[in-house]
């Protein structure tokens, strides 16, 4: 097991808590890209979803045509 001298090198505690700001402005603006990106794909997969059910009555109503 690690010890715990090795696991504290990597962690860092600012006394300054402003330091904190860049980190949470940073992680506002991927959450909100995320959740614009994830709102696009759901919204794109609906549109396509209504077009292939669209052809896939076509197909049906030619193939019942003959």
């Amino acid at each position: 097991m690690l010890h715990w001298g090795v696991l504290s090198l990597f962690l860092y505690f600012p006394e300054d808590k402003t330091e904190y700001i860049p980190a949470g402005i940073t992680s506002a603006i991927f959450l909100i890209a995320a959740i614009i990106t994830m709102r696009w794909i759901i919204k794109k997969s609906k549109r396509d979803e209504e077009k292939t059910k669209e052809l896939e009555e076509k197909m049906l109503k030619e193939q019942q045509d003959k």
